[in-house]
C-alpha cells in the first residue's frame, strides 16, 4: 500500500494515504522523510525544507504560502500555511486544447422525448411557483402516488420559500430557474402550482417557458378553484396518461448530460474521487456526451487550468466574466474571496482554498471547454460546459440540473445525504467513509489509495453511470432524498 503520494514532480508536499505515526521513514522517489509527527490520512507532509513565506507547492501549483519555516517531514496545514488569493487577478488567454480522440457510444435503456432528447427517468413534478403553495404541492404528491404505475415511475414536488416577496434580479433567477426545471427532460409531465397573487405570476411564468406542449404542462392556480386538491388531481391524471406512453429504449450515451459536484471534501478528494470523475468526463466526452462543472468560488485559484481550455476567446472571456462575476458578489457584500475551505474540508486534510480549487477542478478532466452558461441557463453545447453558481451544495445541484444534467456525480470524503431532482450519485474519496455509510455512498473511489488505477475506477464509473441511466436507482432515489435550492442575492419585501 502506497503511504504518502506526491501528486506533480514539482510539488514540495506529498499527502498520506493512511494514517502515518510519528517517526515513520517513508521513502518518496529518491527522498526518504520521517515524520516528525502523526500525520492524518489526507493530510500533507514536507518533503522538504520550505522557508518562511515560500510557497507550498502540490497539484504543481501553489496552494499557499509557509507561515513559518517548515522542515521536512513537519505536517504542513492551517497553522503553518497561508492562501495566497486575493479579490484582483489578471487573465490572459494562453490556449491549451487537446481534443479528445472520439470512441464509439454504447448505449444505455432509457426515454426519447418528442423533441429530440433523452431522458433517463420518466416521472411527473409538481413545480411550485411561490412558497405559499408548498404544503398543497406536498398533499398532492401524497394522495395521488397510484398514478406511480406502468412506466410512471414516480411523483415528485419540490418546495421553495421563493417566488413572492422579491424583486430584481432576485425575482428573474427564480423564475428562470423553476422555468428550466419544467423543461427537464426527466419530466414526461409537469403541473405548474400557483397560488395567484404572488410576484410571480402566471403570465410572467409563461412567458419565461416561451412555448410548451399542452399534454405535457399543465398550470393550476389555486385561488381560482374551489377544490385545488379535486382540480390537481385531475391534471395529474391526465400527465400520467401522457407520461405512460414513453417506454425504455436502447440511446446511444452521447445523449447523456452529466453534472460534476463536490461536496464534504477531504484530503484524497483531489486524488481519487475527483479525478476519477474527470476521467469519466474524457470518456464520456469522447462518446459525444456532455458534462457540467459549476461550483465557480470553488474554481479560485485553479481557474486558469479551465480558462485555458476554452475552445475560443468567446468562450474565454465568457469564463473570465464568470469569475470576476463572483469575486465581485463577494466583495460587494465585504467579503473576501478566500473565505473558505469549511471546518470539515480543514478536518479532512484541505489547508487553503487554493488546495480546494485545485482539487475540486480535477472533476473537469482534460476536455476542451465548449461553453460557459449563466445560472438557470440550459446547456446546448456538447462536451465540456461550465456553469455559473456557487460552491453550495444544493444549490449548484439544483443550478445543474436545471441546465439540462440527467444526473449529478457527487464526490465526497466526509459524506452527505441530500439529493437533487436528478439522480444524484455518492462517489465516496476513501474506504472508510464508503464501509461506514453504505446507505449514502453509491460508488466508491477509494480503493485508488490502494492501488486501484484511476483509468480503471473511471471505467467502472461510465458502466455504474450506465447502469443508473438505464433505471437502477441511487441510494438518494432509495430513500426518496429529493430537493432544491435557489440562488438568492437580494432583499426580502
Amino acid at each position: 500500500m502506497t503511504q504518502l503520494i506526491q501528486i506533480h514532480a514539482e510539488d514540495n508536499v506529498a499527502v498520506a494515504m493512511c494514517p502515518i505515526a510519528k517517526g515513520t521513514e517513508i521513502a518518496i522517489g529518491e527522498v526518504t522523510v520521517t515524520a516528525c509527527e502523526d500525520i492524518k490520512q489526507g493530510h500533507k507532509i514536507a518533503i522538504k525544507n520550505i522557508a518562511q513565506g515560500e510557497a507550498v507547492i502540490k497539484y504543481g501549483f501553489p496552494i499557499g504560502h509557509a507561515k513559518t519555516v517548515i522542515e521536512k517531514g513537519s505536517w504542513v496545514h492551517v497553522h503553518n500555511v497561508k492562501t495566497g488569493l486575493s479579490e484582483e487577478t489578471a487573465y490572459s488567454y494562453e490556449p491549451n486544447i487537446t481534443p479528445l480522440a472520439p470512441i464509439a457510444a454504447e448505449t444505455f435503456n432509457g426515454y426519447m422525448r418528442k423533441e429530440g432528447r433523452a431522458a433517463i427517468r420518466n416521472e411527473i413534478w409538481i413545480i411550485p411557483t411561490v412558497g405559499c403553495v408548498n404544503s398543497v404541492a406536498e398533499k398532492l404528491v401524497r394522495d395521488n402516488q397510484n398514478l406511480v404505475a406502468g412506466s410512471v415511475e414516480g411523483l415528485y414536488t419540490f418546495p421553495h420559500p421563493f417566488g413572492c416577496s422579491q424583486m430584481g434580479d432576485d425575482h428573474a433567477q427564480t423564475r428562470k430557474l423553476l422555468a428550466a426545471l419544467v423543461n427537464h427532460p426527466n419530466a414526461a409531465g409537469v403541473l405548474v402550482l400557483s397560488l395567484g397573487c404572488e410576484n410571480l405570476t402566471p403570465e410572467q411564468f409563461k412567458a419565461e417557458l416561451g412555448t410548451w406542449d399542452d399534454n405535457r404542462v399543465k398550470f393550476l392556480v389555486c385561488q381560482d378553484v374551489e377544490d385545488e386538491f379535486e382540480a390537481g388531481g385531475a391534471l395529474l391524471k391526465q400527465l400520467a396518461e401522457y407520461a405512460a406512453q414513453f417506454k425504455r429504449e436502447a440511446i446511444p450515451v452521447s445523449k447523456l448530460v452529466i453534472g460534476m459536484k463536490c461536496g464534504g471534501s477531504d484530503g484524497l478528494s483531489g486524488i481519487t474521487a475527483n479525478p476519477t470523475v474527470g476521467a469519466f468526463s474524457d470518456k464520456l466526452i469522447a462518446r459525444g456526451g456532455t458534462t457540467v462543472l459549476t461550483e465557480v468560488p470553488e474554481m479560485f485559484g485553479a481557474e486558469g487550468m479551465l480558462m485555458n481550455r476554452c475552445v475560443t476567446k468567446e468562450v474565454y472571456d465568457k469564463a473570465v466574466n464568470m469569475i470576476d462575476g463572483f469575486k465581485h458578489y463577494f466583495t460587494s457584500h465585504n467579503q473576501v474571496v478566500y473565505e473558505n475551505p469549511s471546518p470539515g474540508n480543514k478536518e479532512g486534510g484541505i489547508t487553503t482554498l487554493e488546495d480546494k480549487s485545485l482539487g475540486c477542478v480535477q472533476k473537469g478532466g482534460k476536455a476542451p471547454v465548449s461553453d460557459v452558461i449563466g445560472y438557470g441557463d440550459q446547456i446546448t453545447t456538447q462536451g465540456l460546459n461550465m456553469l455559473s453558481g456557487p460552491g453550495n451544495d444544493l444549490v449548484s445541484a439544483t443550478a445543474m440540473t436545471a441546465a439540462g444534467a440527467h444526473m449529478v456525480l457527487f464526490t465526497t470524503g466526509r459524506g452527505t445525504p441530500f439529493g437533487a431532482p436528478a439522480p444524484t450519485v455518492k462517489i465516496s474519496t476513501n474506504n472508510a467513509l464508503y464501509n461506514k455509510k453504505k446507505n449514502w455512498i453509491d460508488f466508491n473511489a477509494g480503493g485508488i489509495a490502494d492501488g486501484d488505477t484511476i483509468d480503471q475506477t473511471a471505467e467502472n464509473l461510465l458502466k455504474f453511470v450506465i447502469e443508473i441511466a438505464s433505471g437502477k436507482q441511487t441510494k438518494t432515489e432509495q430513500n426518496g432524498y429529493r430537493e432544491i435550492s435557489i440562488f438568492k442575492d437580494g432583499v426580502v419585501l
